[in-house]
C-alpha cells in the first residue's frame, strides 16, 4: 500500500473517522492505531503480524527489565537481547538476501526504519534518558505507527508514546496543516520526483554510454532532486497522517542543498537519521574527548549509516566519502573557528561547492554497482555536450524543482498558514483539484518511494 495511492488514503480517512470516535478512551484509542499499524503491515505481507509482534514483545520485555534491574550487567544482557533480536532481523530479512541469492525470506517493506525506531526505544531506557511504558498496548502502538515506518521520518518511540498516553484533540488549524503536508507530499512525489525518475534519471543510470557526458550530468543532478523530492514528499504525507490523528512526528528535510559545508547538509538532510547515528552510534564510541578519535568516529558512523542503507560497497563507499566529508569539516572549523562568511558571495560559493560534493556522492549511492558508478564517471569526464535527450519538459520539471527547493520557508508557511484557515469544503475542492492535476499530469503512475527498500 504506497503512501501515494488512493488505496492508502481510504485507508487513512477510515483510521482518522475510527480513531476520532473513540480518541476520549486511552484503550480503545491505542487499540485502533494498533490496529491501524497491523493492517498497514499486513497489505505487504503477513508474515510482518507474526514478525514484528515478536520482536516488539522482546524490547517491551527487556525495556521493562533495564528499568526494574540497577545491577549493571543484567541490564547489559537485557540490552544486548534487543540488540540482537532487532539487528537479528535486518541480517535474516535484508542482509541475507543481498549476500545468499538462494536466501528465500524476502520481505518488501523496509525494516531498517522499524529497528533504528525500536532501538531508539531500548537505548533510551537503558541511559535512563527515557522510562519504559507499563503499558504493553502503548507500546506496541509507538513502536509500530504506520505512517512512519515505511521510510522514518525516524521518530523516538518514547516521545510516541508520551504523545499517546495524553487525551488529544484535532483543531481546525492542525487539520488544515496535515491536509496541506499531504498535498504537498504526493505533489513532489508524483509531479516532480516520478517525472525526473521516469524520463531522465532512470535512463541515464541504467545506460550512461548511450549519452553524452552533459546528459550524464544532467541525469545526476537529476537524481539529486528527485531524492529529495521523492523522500521529503514522503515525509511529508507521513507527518500530514500523524497529525491528522493528533500525533507530532519530527521534521526531517530542512532545505539541505541549501548547505554551506557537509556538517550542515546533515542537520538539514534525513534529520531523522542524522540524529540518530549521533546520539545511538557516534556517542557510543569511546575516547570522543581525544585528539584524533572524533574524526575517526565520525567517519565509521557515516560507514555504518552507509552499511545500513544496503550491504553493498557502493553504500558503504557512499557513507565513508561522507564520513570523511564531515571529519574534514570538522578539523577545518576547529582550525580555523566557526564559519564566518566575509560575503554573501563567499556563502553562494561554499554552498555550490557543497552541492557538487554532495551530487558526486550520490552517484555510487544510485548506481547498480561499482562499475556502473565507475560508466557514469567516466561519461561525464568524456567532456561530450550534446542534449538531444533533454526536453523542453525536463528543463521545466527541473527548473520547478530547483524553485521549489529554494524558495524561502516563509513562502511555504504562508500558503500552508492561508490552506488551513479556508473553510473545509474548500480545502476539499483544492485537494480534489490537485488529484485531478496529479492523474493529469503524472502519466507514468505511482512508482515505489525510494527509501522504501532502505
Amino acid at each position: 500500500m504506497l503512501n501515494t495511492s488512493s488505496t492508502y488514503f481510504v485507508f487513512l480517512a477510515g483510521v482518522f473517522f475510527v480513531y476520532w470516535a473513540v480518541a476520549r478512551w486511552r484503550t480503545p484509542a491505542l487499540a485502533v492505531v494498533l490496529a491501524a499499524n497491523y493492517f498497514f503491515y499486513a497489505r505487504w505481507d503477513l508474515f510482518y503480524l507474526f514478525l514484528i509482534p515478536a520482536v516488539s514483545l522482546i524490547d517491551y520485555v527487556c525495556a521493562l527489565g533495564m528499568q526494574e534491574n540497577k545491577q549493571a550487567w543484567r541490564r547489559r544482557v537485557l540490552m544486548g537481547i534487543s540488540l540482537a533480536a532487532n539487528i537479528g532481523i535486518l541480517i535474516s530479512f535484508k542482509y541475507m538476501p543481498a549476500w545468499d541469492k538462494s536466501w528465500k525470506w524476502i520481505f518488501p517493506l523496509g525494516l531498517s526504519f522499524y529497528c533504528f525506531q525500536a532501538l531508539s526505544y531500548t537505548i533510551d531506557v537503558y541511559r535512563r534518558d527515557a522510562k519504559a511504558t507499563p503499558s504493553i498496548l502503548a507500546h506496541f502502538a509507538a513502536v509500530s505507527f504506520f505512517p512512519a515506518i515505511v521510510a522514518g521520518p525516524i521518530t523516538r518511540v518514547s516521545n510516541l508514546i508520551a504523545q499517546l498516553e495524553k487525551p488529544k484533540k484535532l483543531t481546525a488549524a492542525d487539520g488544515g496543516r496535515a491536509l496541506f503536508l499531504i498535498g504537498l507530499g504526493a505533489m513532489k512525489k508524483l509531479l516532480v520526483a516520478d517525472y525526473l525518475a521516469e524520463n531522465l534519471v532512470n535512463r541515464v543510470f541504467d545506460f550512461p554510454k548511450l549519452y553524452s557526458g552533459l546528459e550524464v550530468l544532467a541525469g545526476v543532478y537529476g537524481y539529486a532532486l528527485q531524492l529529495y523530492f521523492d523522500f521529503s514528499g514522503y515525509s511529508d504525507i507521513a507527518i500530514g497522517s500523524a497529525l491528522l490523528l493528533g500525533l507530532k512526528i519530527p521534521q526531517n528535510f530542512n532545505m539541505p542543498y541549501a548547505a554551506a559545508n557537509i556538517a550542515d547538509f546533515w542537520r538539514r538532510w534525513h534529520i531523522s537519521l542524522s540524529s540518530w547515528l549521533r546520539d545511538y552510534v557516534y556517542f557510543s564510541f569511546p575516547g570522543l574527548r581525544g585528539k584524533w578519535m572524533p574524526y575517526v568516529a565520525l567517519t565509521l558512523t557515516m560507514a555504518i549509516g552507509g552499511f545500513w542503507h544496503g550491504p553493498t560497497w557502493n553504500f558503504v563507499i557512499w557513507g565513508a566519502l561522507h564520513g570523511v566529508g564531515l571529519a574534514l569539516c570538522r578539523a577545518w572549523q576547529a582550525w580555523r573557528g566557526a564559519n564566518k562568511w566575509d560575503s554573501a558571495l563567499s556563502r553562494v560559493l561554499a554552498t555550490f561547492w557543497t552541492v557538487q560534493f554532495v551530487c558526486l556522492c550520490w552517484i555510487p549511492f544510485r548506481a547498480s554497482g561499482l562499475e556502473n558508478a565507475l560508466d557514469v564517471l567516466r561519461q561525464i569526464y568524456s567532456l561530450t555536450l550534446s542534449t538531444a535527450n533533454i526536453s523542453g519538459a525536463l528543463l521545466t520539471i527541473g527548473a520547478i524543482g530547483i524553485a521549489g527547493h529554494y524558495a524561502p520557508k516563509r513562502w511555504l508557511e504562508a500558503t500552508e498558514g492561508a490552506f488551513a484557515r479556508v473553510p473545509f469544503f474548500v480545502q476539499a475542492l483544492l485537494l480534489a483539484m490537485l488529484a485531478m492535476s496529479i492523474k493529469y499530469v503524472a502519466a507514468t503512475g505511482n512508482a515505489p518511494f525510494v527509501y522504501s527498500q532502505f
